[in-house]
């Protein structure tokens, strides 16, 4: 039997409270700003209601057209170059990692352990420690200012491999002898058992994984330099930079808001398969 403490559930409610205030109120603050004039955001106090600037302040930003030396890239163009780079990214991590997950757990071959863990080991070796050489390939290989070399270095997960080679080891292996007895060779005993099974898992690391790819700055930093090919984040930082002239601050607020709008979308829509994947223990 669960006691009810009033004061308690007072507290927690409260705690949760300013939780949510602390969190949303920088994004309550960057929605004002971006419906705003650039004179109104530089005033003293900035108006804490929104502006009547809201229709004006998103096309310039998604077309480019905003004052300023550091607002002229496009943002609707840089959001689709991000959003297939996220899509390539996380549909890609997912493919390589599940097959070969599918490899080490399913099939016995020389070495087989070794190779997993040189594959784990890959962890203590992120973007950072090995962005040199990585730069080295994609610039020799003709690469660069491609959505092939924004891309393919990120693909590979060690993360994701072990998730799902420790998801499949817990399949029962009658499923597997079950498979076997009707003729199903391994494509589709991995296709038609394993496949389904996995949804959730595939559901939570889609979510993680398309964050991962939108929010990268480094590494689309190194290998771009043609404006049609960057990415929000970078564009972000472009507008930034704008020397001298006036900085358009309202069109800086509104390219962010736009930005945050794709993962948060992925987030809502997936939330139901995303928290099933992560706490679901009855595949």
């Amino acid at each position: 039997m669960v006691e009810r403490r009033p004061l308690l559930t007072a507290f927690t409610h409260l705690v949760l409270i300013l939780g949510v205030i602390v969190v949303a109120f920088p994004l309550y603050l960057t929605f004002v700003a971006s419906t705003q004039t650039s004179q109104a955001i530089v005033q003293t106090p900035m108006p804490l209601l929104p502006g009547d600037q809201l229709v004006e302040n998103y096309t310039a930003a998604l077309t480019g057209t905003g004052g300023g030396a550091g607002a002229k890239t496009p943002v609707g163009r840089m959001m689709v170059v991000s959003l297939i780079s996220a899509l390539i990214i996380s549909l890609g991590k997912i493919a390589i990692s599940l097959l070969s997950a599918f490899a080490i757990v399913y099939f016995r071959f020389p070495y087989r352990m070794f190779f997993f863990w040189m594959i784990f080991i890959t962890l203590m070796l992120p973007v950072e420690v090995r962005i040199g050489p990585t730069y080295k390939v994609v610039a020799d290989l003709g690469m660069l200012d491609t959505y092939a070399g924004l891309t393919i270095p990120l693909i590979a997960s060690a993360t994701a491999t072990f998730l799902f080679r420790q998801f499949f080891l817990t399949v029962p292996e009658e499923l597997l002898e079950a498979a076997r007895m009707d003729g199903a060779g391994p494509i589709r005993f991995f296709k038609d058992v394993l496949l389904p099974l996995s949804a959730t898992s595939i559901a939570a690391l889609f979510v993680i994984q398309f964050i991962y790819g939108w929010n990268q700055y480094l590494w689309p930093l190194l290998v771009t330099t043609n404006e049609n090919m960057y990415p929000v984040v970078i564009g972000i930082k472009r507008m930034i930079s704008g020397g001298d002239s006036e900085m358009q601050w309202n069109i800086v607020m509104a390219t962010a808001m736009l930005a945050m709008v794709p993962p948060a979308l992925v987030v809502i829509l997936m939330q139901k398969w995303f928290v099933k994947g992560l706490v679901d223990t009855e595949k």
